[in-house]
């Protein structure tokens, strides 16, 4: 299977392995507790497909729930993972392109055969906006193998995409995180945007999809990736190992901004950029997690301070459709197969690269 071409599945009349390789973490830790394993191939029971993977989209969810450092509410210290702890071994990887291979049940015969994105969140109810109740690679088993078992509903076919495979895996976290953030933010065309950590998954996917709707938008990252984030679609870029972000972002928007995608919080948030009634919205915290605000200024200028986690049904539907008509193109740094997932997770642990990291079983 090429990664840069639709995909080609295994026959569907050949019988499936009885084992197959998969990359597991054996509990929370460094790089040495991921280990490549020949495992039990996995069976789709009723209302579930079996999926051949062909490409799966690497995260910061896969670090910090290696790590153990999401924490409990109760202890912020504790090792958990995103929704509390994991059961170990645990194959991680939310972000799946493949084509279905099997089904458990015969209301999912339709899709056997189709090449599918999958929806890695299982919901905590049955409307088109309910939240993330779990999440494939976390609270289940994962695309960092050669086959996975997803819930048939969480099947999205992709058939006619032009996007590749590797492309499509990019996608669900990231891009559906993003797309989420700029909802919330109700980022629309004329509107100025701020977004950080712009150079990473998210950020990135922010950048691309606030400018398809129309608005413009303040890049901040290093320096040395900003021509790549112009590339992407930033009007202009912050750099913020200059220190002076928020002195570079006031000059880059004198007006103030409409919405402000975080994905970096930290110890100041700067609410003062925000035009009154504007919305910071923070889906992350890689400078920290501990934050001073003025409180003052955010009722005064009646803004809005809203936190965001993944996506919705709703928002992944709108993320299916933009990917079948191949409406933005993800951004990949690279490709690794499947027996460098250690590899990968540090290369990403670095931010060095620009885009997404993806695996290629």
């Amino acid at each position: 299977m090429s990664p840069t071409s639709p995909s080609a599945s295994v026959p569907l009349s050949s019988p499936l392995p009885r084992t197959m390789r998969a990359v597991v973490i054996t509990g929370h830790g460094d790089l040495d507790v991921i280990k490549e394993r020949e495992v039990p191939m996995p069976r789709p029971g009723p209302g579930e497909v079996l999926v051949q993977v062909h490409a799966a989209g690497c995260n910061n969810t896969d670090l910090w729930t290696r790590e153990g450092s999401y924490g409990a509410a109760e202890d912020p210290d504790v090792k958990t993972g995103w929704l509390g702890p994991l059961d170990f071994p645990r194959i991680q990887g939310a972000d799946v392109a493949g084509t279905v291979v099997a089904c458990g049940d015969e209301e999912a015969t339709g899709l056997v055969g189709k090449r599918v994105l999958v929806d890695p969140a299982e919901y905590d109810g049955p409307g088109p906006d309910a939240r993330p109740a779990d999440v494939l690679g976390s609270e289940r088993d994962g695309g960092f193998a050669e086959y996975v078992v997803v819930p048939s509903a969480r099947a999205h076919s992709v058939e006619g995409s032009p996007l590749t495979d590797v492309e499509l895996a990019a996608l669900p976290i990231a891009y559906g995180t993003a797309l989420g953030m700029l909802d919330r933010g109700a980022v629309s065309k004329g509107h100025t945007v701020l977004v950080t950590g712009a150079s990473g998954g998210v950020g990135l996917a922010a950048v691309q999809l606030a400018r398809s709707r129309g608005a413009r938008v303040v890049a901040v990252c290093g320096g040395d990736k900003g021509e790549a984030v112009r590339s992407a679609g930033a009007d202009a870029v912050v750099d913020r190992r200059r220190g002076e972000v928020l002195a570079d972002a006031v000059a880059a928007a004198p007006g103030g901004y409409d919405t402000v995608i975080d994905v970096v919080a930290g110890a100041a948030l700067g609410l003062g950029l925000l035009r009154a009634g504007g919305r910071w919205v923070v889906a992350g915290a890689l400078a920290g997690w501990a934050v001073n605000i003025d409180v003052r200024r955010l009722y005064l200028a009646n803004l809005s301070l809203v936190g965001s986690t993944m996506h919705t049904p709703r928002i992944f539907d709108r993320l299916v459709e933009i990917a079948r008509r191949g409406d933005v193109t993800p951004v990949v740094a690279a490709t690794f197969p499947l027996g460098q997932v250690g590899e990968a997770q540090a290369q990403l642990a670095r931010r060095s690269h620009v885009g997404k990291l993806i695996i290629v079983p």
